[in-house]
């Protein structure tokens, strides 16, 4: 019995998907349930598991994008299962390496000709991007010694010689929807941001005392993203506005907090919502990142998982950045931005001390967020993360880590 697999649907309103990777040759014997390809949306990439155990003919090349509910592959589910398999081929042994191929010669048997670059010379001369007929030689035979190439100068003008070579590469299907709607965030949004910075002393000492305590008992390391989580919750509960969309020509809000998180997969940009995060405890908030993280990272994450965020928190730092202006996830109103923690000399009651120093940065629709709003959101995300104690754990640290 011929067997055809169709594209499943991956999401609401997803209409076609890319072949991204064929895990399986033509021909090849499959059991069902294993995966097959991985196949991309303009959400997510995810994987294709057969739906019977045969013989696999695909139908379609990777690259290709097909419609949902079209034919990609067919399973011959007649077909026995091969027995054994053909042992792979023995690797050459050293002494066989040695034997085919012979030892070099010492380099002063070599002869050389006319403006021959000796192995060292010419190591220097691609480093200058110098082409080493444009080097008189010095050595036997006018051979190019080491000496040679570095007193070598370039010629004034354009350098000759190095590699000017290029390559294309189709973008996936993820990588261009991601492409699509910074442009459409650009183009459709009143888009500004506003800055500040955040003296994280307070949560340096909570987790320095506090971090493995956490860690023993609940498996998932006490990070930073909890205290910007519930920072945010607090913050859009001040300014709910914030926590707002478009919707036609109204504006919607939101009586509930998904955060998006934005973070970086193996096929792009994911962005994974903690769902309900006013619900949630520090330890509620680690466990779940930690999950989708894992998840994402492992090109597991589904659709779902990836939709209906009210607000998006990106944290920039973990690569190195000071300072950035987030793009806005369409159609969400607003997003925050973390950096880099470094230590900075602050005034502190007439004082100069050290203290680490992260920037952070609100984008914001303007179309729906005035500035005063804006402005007070930050602060108040400001005010949280550096008096966590007092209004994040309502004075009771123990509590409010679950320990």
């Amino acid at each position: 019995m011929i067997l055809e697999m169709k594209v499943p649907s991956p999401g609401e309103s997803i209409t076609e998907v890319e072949i991204a990777e064929w895990l399986v040759q033509d021909g090849d014997y499959v059991e069902k349930d294993q995966a097959i390809a991985e196949v991309d949306s303009d959400k997510a990439t995810l994987e294709l598991p057969a739906e019977a155990s045969g013989i696999i003919t695909l139908k379609a090349e990777e690259g290709d994008a097909v419609d949902v509910g079209a034919v990609v592959c067919l399973i011959d589910t007649s077909a026995a299962k091969p027995e054994g398999s053909s042992e792979a081929p023995k690797a050459e042994t050293k002494a066989e390496a040695t034997k085919a191929t012979p030892a070099p010669k010492a380099e002063d048997t070599k002869t050389y000709a006319t403006g021959t670059a000796s192995p060292a010379a010419k190591k220097i001369l691609a480093e200058k991007g110098m082409d080493a007929k444009a080097v008189s030689g010095s050595g036997k035979d006018g051979r190019i010694t080491k000496g040679d190439a570095v007193n070598a100068m370039p010629s004034m003008g354009t350098p000759t010689g190095g590699n000017r070579g290029s390559s294309n590469s189709k973008m996936s299907m993820l990588r261009r929807k991601v492409a699509e709607r910074l442009v459409e965030a650009k183009n459709t949004t009143a888009m500004l941001t506003t800055f500040n910075e955040v003296d994280m002393s307070p949560i340096f000492a909570l987790r320095k005392e506090y971090k493995e305590t956490f860690k023993s008992k609940h498996g998932v390391s006490l990070g930073f993203m909890s205290f910007f989580s519930l920072a945010v919750v607090r913050a859009l509960k001040m300014y709910p506005a914030v926590n707002s969309m478009i919707d036609g020509k109204e504006m919607k809000t939101f009586d509930f907090v998904d955060i998006s998180i934005a973070v970086s997969g193996p096929k792009g940009l994911m962005v994974p919502v903690i769902r309900n995060a006013e619900n949630l405890s520090f330890r509620g908030v680690e466990s779940e990142v930690k999950r989708l993280a894992i998840r994402a990272r492992d090109g597991k994450i589904t659709v779902d998982e990836m939709t209906g965020g009210t607000f998006t928190i990106s944290n920039g730092g973990v690569f190195g950045s000071m300072l950035s202006t987030p793009i806005i996830n369409p159609p969400q109103s607003g997003i925050l931005g973390m950096h880099n923690i470094v230590e900075r000399p602050v005034a502190i009651d007439g004082h100069v001390e050290i203290r680490p120093i992260m920037f952070v940065a609100l984008s914001y629709d303007h179309r729906i967020i005035d500035g005063k709003e804006s402005v007070g959101f930050l602060v108040a995300v400001k005010e949280a993360l550096e008096n966590p104690t007092e209004l994040l754990m309502d004075n009771d640290i123990k509590r409010a880590l679950e320990l």
